[in-house]
Parts: structure tokens; C-alpha cells; sequence
């Protein structure tokens, strides 16, 4: 018994194979995203005028006379009159007044920064009895108001003879910017990998020497970040000294501008008062331009972690 089987196509016969892709339609543009950048870029202009604006007319005015100030505020000077500078300087103590900020804000901002670093440290790395308790109290001095503190603060300094006395001053300052520099450094820590640490122990380290030399070196851009908030915040700080310090020669430079603008009366030495304002802001300003990637990076280095 047979069994018909249909002849094989030949490569002639055999239909062609086409093969066909699917071609994509036409996208369609995000007009949501393209207007919300349009929107935060149109807000981040008006905000870099209004911050920027101000700060150039301080300098531009810093150099003008006390004439060419009311007659013409907005225009530029026709010459720059360096004397006003000198004039506050020398004549309004500006330069005591700098030296006395510089003092107190150098020694309290290494105070601050060594034994914020310690104490975030030792919260972040070590679990013993208390650890979250001390942790929440630094948590609670930064929402305690500092203006609650002065008169307690005030009698404090005076019956330790700290009053009207810079290293009185410094020590306030460290212990107003510690709980947030513990706050800020405790979280950066816990982001830095245990790794290091544990392999410096097994090589004999102590854990002095493993702080120091291993995990302080890790936590640079955190240290930077932290450092420059707090040098703003010590820099510009006018209640404490106001309240602690009123000896006329310990006066620091937010006074001094104070006093300057107080000591006019009716005579209104505006030029010096605005030379002596930007010789205020200018090591503000330089310290941020300088620092500005460290304190980005370190702001963003926990979550990049």
C-alpha cells in the first residue's frame, strides 16, 4: 500500500518570506515637563535677582559719597571713593571689631567642629545605654529657643567670671552650635562603611588613632558642609554677643556695625556705614564661593551612599 506524498517545493515555487518590523508612531512631546522646567528655572532667576540685586547695590554704594547716595542711588559712581573704607576702618574700630569676630569665631568653630565630630561619632558607631536619649536631647537643643536661654545664660557667665570676656563668648557659641553640627555629623557617619574601621581595629588600631586618621579623613565633605553653616551662623550672630558681651573694646563685628549706625546722630556717615556692611559680608561671601562643591557634596553624600 502506497501513500501519495505532495511533491517538495522547489526554491522557484516557494512564495517569497517578507519580513516586516514594526516602525514606532511618532512620540509625543512631555509639554507637562517642559513647563515645569521652564517654570522652576523663570523662579530660580527672580530668586538669584533678588538675592543678588541688593548685594551689588551695598558694594556700589560702599563707594559713592553721602551726596551722590541720596541724589543718585541707583548709578553708578563716578569715582570710587576708597576713603570711606579707610573711614570705617580706622575711624569707626571696624578693624577692632573684625579682629574680635575673627578671634571668637576661629576658636569656637574648631571647637565646635571637634567635639560635634566626637560626640556624632561615638552616637553613630557605638550602641550603649543612653545612646538614643543623649542623641534626642541634641535633637531637642535645636528646637529650643535660644532667646528662652539669655537671662539663665546671662547669670551663668557671670558667676563663672565669663562675662563680657571672649573666651565666655566662645564657649557660648560651641555650645549653641553643637546640636546641630551632632545632628548633621551623626547621620553622616552612618552613611561611612564599617569596613574601614573594622580593618584598622584588626591592624592594632586604637580608637583614637581610627578616628582620627581613618573615619574623620572619610566624613572631609560632611565637615566642610557643616563648617560653613556654622561659620554663617557664628559670623552673623548678634543676640548672644549683644546680651553676654558689652565691654566696648570685646565688641564683635555685628556690633561694631551696630554702634556705627547708632554713633551717627544726625550726622548720617552712610558711606562708612555701607563700607563697613560689605566688610562684614565679603568673608561670608568668599568662604561660600570657595566651599560651595564641598558643601553640596556633603549635603547630598548621604544620599548618594
Amino acid at each position: 500500500m502506497t501513500t501519495d506524498t505532495p511533491p517538495a517545493e522547489t526554491a522557484e515555487e516557494r512564495p517569497p518570506v517578507t519580513k516586516t518590523t514594526a516602525v514606532p508612531g511618532p512620540l509625543e512631546k512631555p509639554t507637562e515637563g517642559r513647563t515645569l522646567n521652564f517654570f522652576s528655572h523663570g523662579m530660580l532667576i527672580l530668586w538669584a535677582f533678588m538675592v543678588v540685586l541688593p548685594l551689588l547695590w551695598a558694594v556700589m554704594t560702599s563707594f559713592k559719597t553721602d551726596r551722590d547716595i541720596f541724589s543718585s542711588p541707583w548709578a553708578l559712581p563716578d569715582t570710587l571713593h576708597f576713603e570711606n573704607w579707610s573711614r570705617a576702618w580706622t575711624e569707626a574700630n571696624m578693624s577692632d571689631y573684625f579682629l574680635n569676630t575673627v578671634i571668637v569665631v576661629g576658636f569656637s568653630l574648631v571647637g565646635t567642629m571637634l567635639l560635634g565630630s566626637m560626640a556624632a561619632y561615638v552616637l553613630a558607631r557605638f550602641e550603649f545605654p543612653g545612646n538614643r536619649f543623649i542623641y534626642f536631647l541634641f535633637i531637642g537643643g535645636m528646637s529650643f529657643p535660644i532667646i528662652l536661654a539669655l537671662v539663665p545664660l546671662f547669670y551663668v557667665m557671670q558667676n563663672l567670671s565669663l562675662l563680657n570676656t571672649l573666651p565666655g563668648l566662645i564657649l557660648v557659641y560651641i555650645a549653641y552650635s553643637l546640636p546641630f553640627t551632632v545632628f548633621f555629623m551623626t547621620a553622616f557617619f552612618r552613611t561611612l562603611p564599617t569596613s574601614v574601621a573594622e580593618a584598622a581595629f584588626v591592624d592594632g588600631a586604637s580608637h583614637t588613632r581610627t578616628f582620627f586618621q581613618v573615619m574623620l579623613p572619610m566624613a572631609k565633605p560632611g565637615l566642610i558642609s557643616i563648617s560653613i553653616f556654622n561659620f554663617l551662623g557664628q559670623w552673623n550672630q548678634y543676640m548672644l554677643p549683644t546680651v553676654l558681651n558689652t565691654e566696648p573694646d570685646r565688641k564683635v563685628l555685628t556690633q561694631g556695625l551696630v554702634q556705627l549706625a547708632v554713633s551717627q546722630g544726625y550726622k548720617g556717615d552712610w558711606s562708612g556705614l555701607f563700607a563697613g556692611l560689605v566688610m562684614a559680608m565679603l568673608p561670608v561671601l568668599a568662604a561660600y564661593i570657595i566651599f560651595q562643591r564641598q558643601v553640596v557634596q556633603g549635603l547630598t553624600a548621604g544620599a548618594l551612599k
